[in-house]
Parts: C-alpha cells; structure tokens; sequence
C-alpha cells in the first residue's frame, strides 16, 4: 500500500521533514521512496507542498499519517478534521477483572 509520510531530515535540535510517498513496508529511515511531494519545517511552520500531486496520489488510493493528514488540513490540501495523534489509552486491568455492578431487585 501506498503512503504519504514525513521523513526527518536536518540537523540534531532543528527539525525539518520532507513529505514522501513510499510502500507502507518501508523504514521511514529506509531512504527508499517514489516522490517527493514538498517538506514542512516543524520549528518555523513553514510548509511547502505540490498540492496537486498530492491529490493525485490520494486519489489513486494512497493513505496519509496521522500526523501529515493534520499538516494537510491546516493547509486546506484536504477537508476533514483533524486526526488524534496520540496513542489510545488502555484500559487498567482492575477495571476488566471488576464484577458488574449488581442490579436492583424489583
């Protein structure tokens, strides 16, 4: 499957990414991809992207990060909102074991 994605780029303490399309299968540090479609400075914001090949791409049916789907929003690319970057919480394992609470008689 086809994917959209940041790969860092830049030196230690300034972090900048390039946004690729490359096989989901690949290491985001792999170096093998099949475009570049612009790149995105996170400590300046700025934010470069060819927008009409990133149509394209989604178009074909390539899938975006979660991450990049927010840069892409904020940037009007593509209309939705805005994806939760952060991990799902787990449920404590007390909470599973507890019995169900007892219903009242009638």
């Amino acid at each position: 499957m086809l994917m959209i994605r940041l790969q860092r780029v830049g030196k230690k303490h300034d972090p900048s990414f390039r946004v690729l399309l490359t096989d989901s299968k690949n290491s985001t540090k792999s170096g093998k991809f099949i475009e570049v479609l612009g790149h995105y400075d996170a400590r300046g914001g700025k934010t470069e992207l060819k927008k009409d090949r990133i149509k394209h791409w989604l178009s074909v049916g390539a899938k975006t990060s979660v991450t990049l789907h927010n840069i892409l929003v904020n940037n009007k690319v593509v209309e939705g909102k805005k994806k939760s970057a952060m991990p799902k919480r787990k449920k404590s394992a007390e909470a599973k074991t507890a019995a169900p609470a007892p219903t009242p008689a009638a």
